[in-house]
């Protein structure tokens, strides 16, 4: 059973950073590709960024590329998402997935943290 615990959302100027975190503390990480999705205000889910399990492969959406970075961390079984130049549409419910295979579509991962808000002011 994989149980994904995501932290580091909270409320920040525009142009500013943030650092989201995701953890298991069931300690199965390193068997899955892991991804972070959002969901804007009154809009469906997103993919934002997904990295393999070697985090050799890293993929995002074009609308953060080159602002946001995905990592990972399999001995303290945890997954990054930095933010920077953060922009007021970037407001979000940020989710963190795991998988079997790096993809941006949500059906193919199967577990699910329940979400940490983020909020832009511009």
């Amino acid at each position: 059973q994989v149980n994904l615990v995501e932290s580091g959302g909270g409320l920040v100027q525009a142009g500013g950073s943030l650092r989201l975190s995701c953890t298991d503390p069931a300690r199965f990480f390193d068997s899955y590709s892991l991804a972070w999705f959002r969901q804007p205000p009154g809009r469906g889910l997103e993919f934002v960024a997904a990295i393999g399990r070697g985090a050799g492969t890293r993929n995002y959406a074009e609308s953060v590329k080159d602002r946001f970075a995905i990592s990972r961390d399999n001995v303290k079984n945890a997954v990054f998402l930095d933010m920077n130049s953060l922009k007021s549409e970037d407001t979000a419910v940020y989710y963190c997935a795991a998988g079997g295979a790096v993809s941006s579509s949500p059906q193919d991962y199967k577990y699910w943290g329940r979400g940490t808000q983020v909020g832009v002011s511009s």
